[in-house]
Formats: structure tokens, C-alpha cells, sequence
């Protein structure tokens, strides 16, 4: 249920209406827009049916959330939300954010140069995993928490916001203290314990679609977070598994529109992870602009041929830098910036 205040409603007013929704057993989430001020209510709809919230000073009227996810949804906000990743680095707005760096962190030299590479060809984040989720136990599986310092050490030394997966509910304290955005991959979309906790802190989170996942589904598990107080949540679309076998996954582009119109969180796209191989990378890059993404998290490697993790779909530095020239004449084309 949503309660959409007058624009004159006092601080007094709004105070009592969150208070009255509270003492009812029921959670309220203030949202203020650039036009209105909204108080989204959450809990069994039966009690807000036989309590006539509408007579309360400074409502004016109250509506029905249709879909399922709530918070999450236009209804709840008609603003596009802008999340801050730290520093002067915002997604959401006219500018588009590019993520890039090596699927895993490997060592500290190697996440060295990376970072330096991407950072001059224009990228503002710089992801590496230090926990890694492969499909056979023998693969490397991340340095963990040494792989945390060495992203927190360059990330500081470069003046570039980090990234990083956090696979275990156990584990979200740790990787909170090093990384500057929390990363749900697409296999712990439905780890419902994972996304709780995560809702308890105020870290910005990147949530990767599931390899199989309908939109609705992943917006259910966003509501999760937001339900649990944290509401600075980036969707990523990486590509769902279908009978196509020539691609990692298929890029479903029609999602960057789709959650536009549904949601008001920023969604970006994964063209790496759906592409599986680094020359169909900027294609898929510049689509995702096209479609209205709001940036791109990109795998980028010194040396490919020696990659631990993904070698066979992360650009070289070069390629990298540019792709980068062209996504900043698409960026202009498009009315925004990069």
C-alpha cells in the first residue's frame, strides 16, 4: 500500500502517519521526490483496509501496490533512483558507470595493472573476485580474504570504487570492510539467507540476474533487500541460459527496458558473462547503451592467455581502451555522458 501525502504535509503530519502505520505492526519506508512524498506500507493488507488511513492530516490518498514486489516497484517510486558507490560515483543519473577488471584476483601485481589500465581508459570500479563459485570443486577458487586487501589497497591507492561477490550470509561482514559494493552472483540471486543479510546493511549491492531467473523473480529477490532496509541496489543482466550453445548465455537486452518500466533501481548490463568469448564483447556492450543501461561491468585482463578465471571472454587493455572511445560516442549520441 502506498500513502501519497499532500504536498504541504508537515514534518509533524508525517511523523504521526509512520507512527500510527508502526504501532498497527506494519513497516513504513519513507520515500521524498522531487514532487511528492510518499510513505510505502508493508504487511498484511487486510489491517490497512479496516483502518481509514485517509482521513489522517496530509494524506492525500492511499493506493494499492499491484505487483508483487513493492518497493522495488514504479508504484513506490516514480523517480529514477540514484545510488552513490562512493566518492563522487553515482549510477542512475546521466552518467554511464563502467565496471571492469579481472574475474578473479589472482595476486596483487596482476589486480595492479588492471586497475591501472582501466582507470585510464575512463573506467570509475574496479571489480575482481576474491571469493569465486565455479562449477568443479579443482578450479581455482579465489584468495579470499588476501584478495580483499589487495582490491581495498589498489582500489584506495587508484581513487577507484571496488567491487566484489560475497557468496555466504557468514561472510558479508568480512567483505564489507574491504569492498565498497557488494556483488550477489547470479548462482545466490535466491540465497534468501544471503539477501537479508544484506538488506541489514546500508553497502551498495550489484544483483546479477539467475542464469534462469524471469524478471519478476528478480525483482522479488531486490525486494528482499530493500524489505530489510538497504535500498541501494543495482540490477546487472548477465545473460539466462537457453537451447543456444554458441554463447556463454543470451544476452535478454529487452530486460534493460523491461526493469525500466517496472522498477525505479538502475539496472547495467554484464556483456562478458553473456558473450563468454572477449570479440562479441563490444557489440553487446554498445546494444546495452543502446537499450538504456545505465553501465556496463566489464572483464579486462593484462594477459588473457594466463587468466586463472575467464580468459577466454575478457578484452586485453587495448581493446579495452578501445571500446571505450566508442561507448563514449555512443554516450554523446544517446544524451548522456561517459
Amino acid at each position: 500500500m502506498i500513502i501519497v501525502l499532500r504536498p504541504d504535509a508537515t514534518q509533524d503530519q508525517i511523523s504521526h502517519i509512520i507512527e500510527k502505520v508502526k504501532k498497527l505492526g506494519l513497516k513504513p519506508h519513507l520515500s521524498k521526490g522531487v514532487e511528492r512524498t510518499i510513505i510505502g506500507v508493508i504487511g498484511p493488507e487486510d489491517i490497512l483496509r479496516v483502518t481509514p488511513l485517509e482521513v489522517f492530516p496530509g494524506v492525500e490518498k492511499v493506493m494499492p501496490v499491484l505487483a508483487p514486489y513493492k518497493l522495488v516497484s514504479r508504484e513506490f517510486k516514480r523517480e529514477d533512483s540514484i545510488i552513490d558507490l562512493g566518492g563522487d560515483v553515482k549510477i542512475g543519473g546521466r552518467e554511464i558507470i563502467i565496471m571492469a577488471g579481472p574475474c578473479a584476483i589472482e595476486n596483487f601485481d596482476v589486480l595492479f595493472r588492471a586497475a591501472q589500465e582501466i582507470k585510464k581508459a575512463g573506467a570509475r570500479v574496479l571489480r575482481g573476485g576474491a571469493f569465486k563459485p565455479r562449477t568443479s570443486p579443482y578450479t581455482f577458487q579465489g584468495l579470499g580474504e588476501e584478495g580483499l586487501k589487495y582490491l581495498k589497497q589498489i582500489g584506495e591507492e587508484l581513487g577507484l570504487v571496488t567491487v566484489t561477490e560475497v557468496m555466504d550470509p557468514r561472510d558479508v561482514e568480512l567483505v564489507s570492510r574491504y569492498a565498497d559494493v557488494l556483488q550477489i552472483g547470479c548462482r545466490n540471486m535466491q540465497n534468501f539467507n544471503l539477501l537479508r543479510e544484506i538488506g541489514m546493511t546500508q553497502k551498495p549491492v550489484l544483483l546479477k540476474r539467475g542464469m534462469s531467473s524471469t524478471i519478476k523473480e528478480w525483482l522479488m529477490s531486490a525486494e528482499y533487500i530493500l524489505a530489510g532496509g538497504n535500498f541501494n541496489v543495482i540490477l546487472c543482466e548477465r545473460g539466462i541460459r537457453t537451447f543456444e550453445d554458441f554463447t556463454r548465455n543470451t544476452l535478454d537486452i529487452s530486460s534493460v527496458p523491461v526493469i525500466e518500466q517496472l522498477s525505479h533501481l538502475p539496472v547495467i548490463v554484464d556483456p562478458s558473462h553473456a558473450a563468454g568469448k572477449w570479440g562479441l564483447v563490444p557489440a553487446l556492450s554498445k546494444a546495452a547503451l543502446a537499450a538504456g543501461a545505465d553501465g556496463l561491468i566489464i572483464e579486462v585482463h593484462p594477459n588473457p592467455e594466463e587468466a586463472l578465471s575467464d580468459g577466454i571472454q575478457s578484452l586485453v587493455p587495448q581493446k579495452f581502451y578501445d571500446l571505450m572511445q566508442d561507448l563514449r560516442s555512443l554516450a554523446k549520441a544517446l544524451g548522456r555522458e561517459l
